[in-house]
């Protein structure tokens, strides 16, 4: 089995057919040359693979050679939905005639809360960062500007300067789908990325091609996402925090609802096409409802 030329074929198809994301594109194809790679190594054939032998990789995966290697239910999840649209390419090439990955069920999926940083602490965090240095200005200037506007880490890497609209106080952001949106900015945000493009950036910007982007490492490039992480995770560890970039967006979530917000302006902000996605935030109040009940409630 030729597994690059097949996987070639399926990344165009992917890219072109159906227009998915960079990202999504990557995920798929390493799930796939991981199950390609397995059933070769069995001596299966494209034609000859059936849902038996997905079921035993997917249980393979699942179990794994220690509690290191295994795979929960959500990346069991993400593995079938590749694999039912790399043998749903496979009918549509006509080297298959049905797709064996679609007649099994996905796991079911308990919804994960999202961690979530309270306010003291993404204030702790951004005091952290040492404004006395270009990088410190671009770092403060893009987790303010995450929080303040519940940007995916994605969306935050990609802004040019042309996405900013500081007088009119809002910003353009492009999401998932290539769905655009725009999200007001407010004091804060604008003071930073203020100072970020007036005493920062030019410092940061040499002679090599930026095309236009807001966020610039040290040689002048743009800043990537490993980038990002790594300056996120030295601020954290500094401000003694254990946290995730994304934790931002989440806490920006929480934070408007836990202030009064309507799920619905949440939903906006965040980008979500479903308003269940959105509604997720709502079950972190939980605990200072049952808080409340107990203080106030005379048989609490």
């Amino acid at each position: 089995m030729d597994v690059d030329r097949i996987l070639a074929d399926y990344i165009d198809y992917l890219r072109l057919d159906l227009g998915l994301s960079q990202n999504t594109i990557d995920a798929y194809s390493r799930s796939c040359r991981t199950f390609l790679l397995y059933v070769d190594d069995k001596g299966r054939s494209l034609s000859e693979i059936n849902s038996a032998d997905i079921i035993a990789f997917l249980t393979e995966k699942q179990i794994g050679g220690d509690e290191h290697n295994s795979i929960g239910s959500r990346t069991v999840s993400r593995i079938l939905s590749s694999l039912r649209s790399f043998f749903n390419f496979l009918v549509i090439e006509k080297v298959r005639e049905d797709n064996p990955a679609k007649i099994i069920e996905m796991p079911r999926l308990d919804k994960k809360l999202p961690d979530v940083m309270s306010i003291e602490d993404v204030d702790n965090f951004l005091s952290m960062i040492d404004i006395e240095k270009p990088s410190g200005l671009r770092d403060r200037a893009l987790f303010e500007l995450i929080y303040s506007c519940g940007l995916r880490v994605s969306e935050a890497v990609s802004l040019k300067i042309s996405s900013l609209f500081i007088d009119e106080g809002i910003v353009r952001v492009l999401g998932k789908g290539s769905k655009e949106r725009f999200i007001p900015l407010g004091g804060e945000v604008v003071y930073w990325l203020q100072k970020y493009m007036t005493e920062g950036r030019p410092l940061l910007v040499k002679r090599c091609d930026n095309h236009g982007m807001l966020f610039l490492n040290y040689r002048g490039q743009p800043l990537t996402r490993k980038g990002m992480w790594k300056r996120f995770q030295q601020i954290a560890e500094k401000a003694g925090i254990h946290a995730k970039i994304h934790t931002l967006r989440h806490s920006f979530a929480t934070h408007l609802i836990q202030g009064g917000a309507d799920l619905r302006s949440v939903q906006e902000l965040l980008g979500h096409t479903d308003i269940s996605t959105t509604q997720i935030y709502t079950h972190l109040n939980r605990d200072d409802l049952k808080a409340d009940h107990a203080h106030f409630h005379p048989h609490g």
